[in-house]
């Protein structure tokens, strides 16, 4: 056993999906989980700035002697997982691989689309391993940068007319392309799963990779006998962006109240490397 916490960290509230999921996994673990909304979103930025930004993001979490990091960010896992691993002394998990293990294994016409940030389409991470998996499936990719944004703003209702736009700007292509099976690349997107899902028709599965990653990560720990064995089931919250904005949007996702569990930080640029 193991009673040290789980370090997550995202560039904003969409990792929060992905905890959820491993909290339901692994409800009496400790959590720490790290928001780096000030550099939020990091969809836009270049690959170096990206590894930089995750770089910090891992320090404050070792710093807190972690037993595992979790890359609850599409972006920060397509640009940076190696750059992660190399310099951790735990284990890092990214959120790619387990989604297109699922992708793979859950398309019956070998036609995957996915939804993704414009850094994270541009690294090709998620094309390149689902190209791995068989030649014969087929990857039809669409950047969304307003998703992450609009539910980082609180804007997720399927009947928001901002939301709806939005997807008929972005859902056409995996339409047209015929795709049976769509990645939810990005964290924030399951939290836009039922408009998404309503535009693609029932037919179409989605993974959310936050969720996939879950389940891979708890079967780790449970594997490795590195599960907590106190009953902790504790989650903390560490922001670099406004408090406020944060704990009013993570209620809306959430259905809780987070704020008595929730500290905000300065950004890790305005204090240099951790």
């Amino acid at each position: 056993m193991d009673n040290r916490a789980i370090g997550v960290f995202d560039s904003g509230l969409g990792g929060l999906t992905a905890t959820q999921a491993l909290n339901d996994l692994l409800p009496d673990e400790h959590i720490i989980y790290l928001a780096d909304s000030y550099n939020m979103p990091y969809g836009e930025k270049d690959k170096n700035r990206i590894v930089e930004m995750s770089l910090n993001d891992l320090a404050f979490l070792l710093k807190r002697d972690v037993k595992a990091v979790f890359i609850a960010c599409g972006t920060a896992t397509s640009n940076a997982l190696e750059a992660l691993q190399e310099k951790s002394p735990v284990p890092v998990f990214g959120v790619v691989e387990a989604a297109v293990d699922e992708a793979a294994a859950a398309t019956e016409n070998g036609k995957i689309g996915l939804l993704a940030t414009k850094a994270s389409v541009e690294a090709g991470t998620f094309q390149r391993l689902i190209g791995e998996k068989a030649s014969a499936l087929e990857t039809t990719a669409k950047a969304c940068p307003k998703f992450a944004t609009m539910v980082e703003d609180g804007i997720f209702d399927k009947q928001d007319e901002r939301v709806l736009r939005a997807v008929e700007e972005y859902l056409p292509p995996l339409r047209q392309a015929g795709v049976d099976t769509v990645i939810l690349g990005c964290t924030h997107y399951p939290l836009l799963s039922d408009v998404i899902s309503e535009y693609m028709g029932p037919e179409v599965r989605l993974i959310s990779a936050g969720a996939a990653a879950a389940r891979r990560l708890a079967a780790f720990l449970r594997d490795n006998d590195l599960c907590c064995d106190k009953g902790l089931a504790q989650t903390e919250y560490f922001t670099t962006g406004a408090i406020e904005q944060f704990a009013k949007t993570a209620s809306l996702m959430l259905r809780r109240d987070i704020s008595p569990f929730l500290t905000g930080i300065l950004p890790f640029d305005k204090v240099g490397n951790i």
